[in-house]
């Protein structure tokens, strides 16, 4: 299909994850396994972090708004995903493919500092516990998570708004499963070159910034540790941060994959790959650590069944 300039696109046609016939039924169900496992897990830990009084701490604040930042973009993304396995040709608004890059760059960036803001957390408790509970005060845990809430909804808006002011040419078929920037730039026939560079410094400032400080944060925890002379001190230090280290690095294993590249080796395919890791394996990965390596969580469970029990008893 060649391209040509038109004035207005309504709809774009997203190629999804594979065209070979014979993927698409064992595919389909594996990510319908997948997303609906990423949906209970978060939305039950949204639900368990708000009800259960035990968990009324910062952690769990932070960790109730990761859930949350999980279930949005692993939503926004997933069911139109699915859609294209049972899909001849899946089509998506121009509307609905602004609102869907909107929402999946509004949470990938919101996530990055949420776990900035834990990593604090971890800091303040292990390092300075006596100062811990006026210092993590409830007016702070919301400044550390409404400012990147605002700060990612004005990046994600910029960055939507500048791709879709821009004049589009007839060709319109995403090779991709969402609608994201750098498959939106290639069908583009106006200069790209601003908009690149925007969401190259961005991206960097993003990603930079935030690891460093994650970094900065476990390096300090990691020495405080290493002082501790009780080994019951040590553990519950590991303990208290294992889960959200965990969840680190395998976030940022997988954005570095991503970005970090030689761009001679940068791929469309790969691309995808990474994407799936990224918006449906690791939101379905995070409630899992935080549950099975957290006794607190696992006995916040056990006391909910309980109550559960007894109701129907």
């Amino acid at each position: 299909m060649n391209k040509q300039n038109i004035t207005v696109l309504k709809e774009f046609i997203l190629m999804g994850i594979t065209d070979r016939p014979e993927l698409q039924a064992p595919l389909f169900g594996l990510f319908l396994i997948i997303h609906m496992i990423s949906v209970a897990g978060n939305l039950g830990m949204l639900i368990l972090t708000k009800m259960d009084l035990r968990l009324q701490t910062p952690i769990y604040f932070f960790l109730r708004h990761l859930a949350f930042i999980n279930l949005g973009y692993s939503t926004a993304v997933g069911p139109k995903m699915l859609v294209n396995f049972i899909a001849n040709q899946n089509k998506i608004s121009y509307n609905w493919c602004a609102t869907q890059l909107t929402s999946f760059i509004l949470f990938i960036i919101s996530e990055l500092f949420i776990l900035l803001a834990m990593a604090y957390d971890c800091y303040m408790a292990v390092c300075n516990p006596l100062l811990y509970t006026v210092v993590m005060s409830q007016k702070v845990c919301w400044v550390l998570v409404v400012v990147p809430y605002l700060y990612s909804a004005f990046l994600s808006l910029m960055t939507t708004i500048k791709i879709f002011i821009s004049s589009f040419c007839g060709y319109n078929v995403i090779s991709h499963f969402y609608c994201d920037s750098l498959p939106l730039l290639n069908l583009l026939c106006s200069s790209t070159r601003e908009i690149e560079l925007m969401i190259m410094i961005f991206s960097s400032f993003n990603l930079v910034s935030s690891l460093l400080i994650v970094l900065v944060s476990y390096i300090l925890i990691l020495m405080a540790i290493l002082k501790m002379n009780s080994a019951e001190g040590r553990h519950k230090a590991f303990s208290t941060c294992g889960s959200h280290l965990t969840v680190v690095i395998i976030l940022y294993a997988t954005l570095f994959f991503m970005y970090m590249q030689p761009k001679s080796s940068h791929s469309f395919d790969t691309d995808k790959m990474a994407s799936v890791f990224y918006t449906l394996v690791i939101p379905t990965l995070n409630p899992m650590i935080y549950s099975l390596r957290n006794k607190e969580v696992k006995g916040a469970l056990h006391r909910i069944w309980k109550n559960l029990c007894k109701l129907h008893m």
